[in-house]
């Protein structure tokens, strides 16, 4: 069941105003960074004198001390903006241990108001995605994810292909070797047979046939 936090408030006009109500009271947030990670739980999950936020480091077994730490607080889900590419070893990690990871994104997290100046930002993604007012970002499957990454790297590998192909064309016309006005792709078979004796010296592509 939900808890309710706070005295009632009521409106401009008099009518009370419902107060917000925890709906994920083990949640956590974590402000992920290139070169470390702040973490925060909800402060009744640590002994007296001990603090709710802690800095991790980016290397796994600083990721492995993140989740060990999390299941130590009796945490079950986390909230964690999407920065960069950082945020992607730790999501893997906390989903294989079991946690509900809510990726946010963070124009989201900004667009809530009321936000008190000393609060830290995983403070600030704790005490939001305990009351409910995070939207969670869709994140595929593992297999979407492969497949969109070898999909993608196939396009710069094209693309890498393409502009290494100009700068030999650029590299025989400053040579004045107009081999594209001879063959149309001179990353053919002639073409590099022709380019391989360029490089090794030679005065024609093809072997002596004396």
């Amino acid at each position: 069941m939900a808890q309710r936090v706070g005295p009632t408030r009521r409106g401009v006009d008099g009518t009370p105003v419902e107060p917000l109500s925890i709906k994920h009271p083990n949640a956590a947030g974590i402000d992920i960074g290139g070169a470390s990670h702040y973490v925060a739980v909800p402060p009744d999950r640590v002994g007296k004198g001990e603090p709710a936020v802690r800095e991790f480091g980016p290397h796994t077994e600083d990721l492995v001390a993140v989740a060990n730490w999390l299941c130590a607080c009796r945490i079950d889900t986390v909230a964690l903006e999407s920065t960069g590419v950082y945020w992607i070893a730790l999501y893997e990690l906390l989903q294989a241990r079991g946690f509900e990871v809510w990726l946010v994104d963070a124009k989201s997290v900004r667009h809530v108001k009321a936000r008190k100046s000393d609060v830290l930002d995983c403070q600030w993604l704790q005490q939001l995605h305990s009351f409910g007012l995070l939207s969670q970002a869709h994140r595929p499957d593992e297999q979407v994810c492969a497949l969109r990454e070898m999909s993608r790297l196939r396009d710069i590998t094209i693309d890498e292909r393409a502009r290494h192909t100009q700068r030999m064309q650029k590299a025989l016309t400053q040579m004045n070797v107009q081999l594209t006005n001879v063959i149309t792709d001179i990353t053919g078979e002639t073409g590099m047979n022709i380019i391989r004796a360029i490089v090794a010296g030679g005065a024609t592509a093809w072997p002596s046939r004396s």
